[in-house]
């Protein structure tokens, strides 16, 4: 009987309002997929960061490939503002090229739309390899999605600690729930345009703000000339 090969794909960062996003694939024999429950594998939510760190060391020796994509600010507000495509699909393609990449016999994927159904079809019509397509909502829980999930996460916690290497203020986690990084945004969001998803509503306030302050500013200078 043939070893199937397996692929398992999820995103990280796909919420905040700065940095990447990151999309993940693994693909692996399905006989090994019992070794990734043994390392620890799961939801990369439910680890510390120094579990992650860990087991994604562990993970890349395990499967039989691996492919990560990294989606910057730039091309997600070009897919938030689009007429013509939204985050959604721009994940959904993300995924493709993943799927397409690893030429797994069986992909499984986080599905990141309420309409799985039709995230599904646009997936599949995107694939130019014959593969049994799942999508599911909280996939994580089968052990390839569970290993992506953990690459996607650490790959983003990366990514956040190389920008705040070269940012002096603290930035946070990035989520505009974060007060850190509503504080970074507020006080010096404007020397750093470029690592901020600018259609994000609290970037655009932010903006909003700043030009009303500015006009003001404008007007007073006006006034007093």
């Amino acid at each position: 009987m043939k070893n199937k090969i397996i692929c398992g794909c999820d995103d990280a960062g796909k919420g905040p309002m700065l940095g990447p996003m990151i999309l993940a694939g693994v693909s692996i024999e399905e006989d090994k997929i019992e070794k990734l429950k043994e390392i620890g594998v799961k939801d990369s939510k439910l680890l510390s960061p120094k579990q992650r760190e860990e087991i994604y060391k562990k993970i890349i020796k395990i499967v039989k490939e691996y492919k990560i994509i990294k989606i910057r600010p730039k091309e997600i507000d070009e897919a938030v503002l689009s007429k013509t495509t939204n985050l959604n699909w721009l994940e959904a393609d993300k995924m493709a090229e993943i799927i397409n990449s690893l030429k797994a016999d069986k992909s499984i994927i986080d599905c990141p739309s309420p309409n799985i159904i039709k995230f599904s079809a646009y997936v599949k019509n995107k694939l130019n390899v014959k593969t049994e397509l799942v999508a599911e909502h909280k996939a994580e829980r089968f052990f390839p999605v569970g290993a992506a999930s953990i690459l996607a996460k650490v790959t983003r916690d990366e990514e956040i600690e190389k920008i705040q290497k070269y940012i002096p203020y603290n930035i946070g986690s990035g989520y505009p729930s974060d007060p850190i990084t509503k504080k970074f945004l507020k006080e010096h969001g404007h020397e750093y345009p470029d690592i901020f998803r600018k259609s994000w509503a609290t970037y655009s306030r932010f903006q909003s703000n700043n030009s009303d302050k500015k006009d003001n500013l404008e007007n007073t200078l006006e006034l007093m000339t």
